[in-house]
């Protein structure tokens, strides 16, 4: 079996660890980015494409760009079930043209050159390929191909399905649970990770540390964070590791001294993410905002459950009770494992392959 993933970015590394873990399976897989990764991920297939990016100049013009979308512009919520892509507006339909049209020549080239129609399945990240007409995908799908989407949050929240792409997709995906109530068809994946690759620490530090990475402020609650582990700083309970906007392995680098991750304390987005799969399977412990949903969800999770409200007492509980901190490392990391670990979630993608009639 062939299996090409497209990508916009190589985000949290799942894309190189699909690619390995189908291939330890006797698959071929290829992986397909539109640009390179801001976190400096391994690529595959990097197109390279122009008019889009992960650098900051670029963010802060799209967002300009997409105040027309609501008080939040690309940040907010779209309704819908599921909720849908269109051009907002005429100036957006003329850029999504124009800028498709520059990136045809580059994308005809790269499926010549990598012969990209010849795979049997496409996994599609964040439910796009190409084009937003859905070009490709149909007609791969004329051919016989299956199609899969999977959807990370705000591809589906802020953005919505694209319409052409949805309407030929056999298989939708998403590790996110909120998503789950967004789609009249989609299936849950819990994400894929490596777990093999972090031995974990199993004592806490001397002067317990403590570790935030961000890259969106506002969808992490990063400020109150900031705010109550800086004065937890100055009183001498804890060393803070703040991280924004910095590559991936010096996040990793944090997490690895890290005795206790915060990842977020907003509902903006449910639960949690890959921020919090790699604290775990360090053995970190992770603080995170769980709503009602997702505690029902996974009742044996090991999160320790946060607001701006809550953030600083639960700390210095767990702070001032090193023999629990230690236990909660410990049940951390094994849960991790449990849930997490890229043989087990392999498991359940062919799973699901095999209930649309892919013979894996």
């Amino acid at each position: 079996m062939k299996i090409l993933y497209i990508s916009p970015e190589h985000t949290v590394g799942a894309l190189s660890l699909w690619k390995k873990e189908h291939e330890k399976r006797g698959n071929e897989c290829r992986y397909v980015t539109l640009y390179r990764s801001a976190s400096g991920y391994e690529e595959d297939i990097c197109l390279d494409l122009p008019l889009v990016s992960s650098r900051k100049i670029y963010n802060t013009l799209r967002n300009f760009a997409y105040r027309s979308h609501g008080e939040h512009g690309s940040a907010t919520v779209k309704e819908g079930f599921p909720p849908v892509w269109h051009p907002s507006n005429m100036v957006e339909s003329l850029f999504f043209k124009m800028r498709e049209f520059i990136w045809s020549r580059h994308v005809e080239r790269a499926i010549m050159k990598y012969g990209l129609s010849d795979f049997d399945i496409y996994q599609l990240e964040w439910g796009m390929e190409f084009y937003r007409d859905g070009r490709f995908i149909n007609e791969m799908k004329n051919n016989g191909k299956h199609i899969v989407c999977t959807y990370h949050g705000q591809d589906m929240r802020n953005r919505g399905v694209i319409p052409a792409i949805d309407a030929l997709s056999d298989l939708n995906l998403t590790s996110e649970l909120d998503l789950m109530q967004k789609h009249p068809d989609i299936n849950y994946l819990f994400l894929p990770f490596d777990t093999s690759e972090y031995a974990p620490r199993r004592e806490p530090n001397e002067l317990i540390t403590v570790s935030h990475a961000t890259r969106n402020r506002r969808a992490k609650g990063s400020d109150d964070i900031l705010r109550i582990c800086t004065e937890l700083e100055k009183e001498g309970k804890i060393k803070f590791i703040f991280i924004e906007d910095r590559p991936h392995s010096e996040v990793l680098e944090a997490k690895a001294e890290s005795d206790i991750y915060i990842d977020q304390i907003t509902d903006i987005g449910w639960g949690y993410g890959m921020n919090s799969v790699e604290a775990l399977s360090m053995g970190a412990v992770c603080f995170t905002k769980m709503n009602e949903e997702y505690l029902n969800f996974i009742p044996d999770h090991p999160f320790v459950n946060v607001s701006p409200d809550n953030l600083k007492s639960e700390l210095t509980g767990l702070i001032d009770d090193r023999e629990k901190l230690k236990e909660k490392m410990i049940e951390s990391r094994d849960w991790v494992v449990k849930q997490h670990d890229i043989a087990g979630v392999m498991d359940k993608l062919y799973e699901y392959y095999r209930k649309i009639g892919i013979d894996v």
